[in-house]
């Protein structure tokens, strides 16, 4: 997990305001990818080069695009998954429910 501050002065009132962004763990981040303060970065998500974040990141989503859009869901290996109807993963690790994704076995 990482995390990065940005500090701006607001030059009428000379206050500090302190924005913090999170990676978190296995975070993939292209080339190029800008991030805007006070972001956070899901566990295992995939930012595409180049991509905009303009929104916080659920943990194993795939983004890209400007502004970075949501395009799909990502395991632990980046690989894309593909859900049934009932919202379980074909590999079975991974259930999505209410547009949140759940790993059901640990490594």
């Amino acid at each position: 997990m990482a995390r990065f501050f940005y500090f701006y002065t607001t030059p009428s009132r000379h206050k500090v305001i302190d924005f913090q962004t999170l990676v978190k763990k296995s975070t993939r981040i292209g080339s190029i990818a800008t991030i805007l303060c006070g972001i956070n970065i899901g566990t295992y998500a995939f930012i595409g080069a180049g991509s905009v974040i303009t929104k916080n990141v659920p943990d194993f989503a795939l983004i890209i695009g400007n502004p970075g859009k949501q395009v799909d869901w990502v395991n632990k290996k980046g690989e894309r998954l593909v859900f049934d109807q009932n919202g379980l993963s074909q590999c079975g690790q991974f259930q999505l429910k209410n547009n949140l994704i759940t790993c059901l076995e640990d490594d």
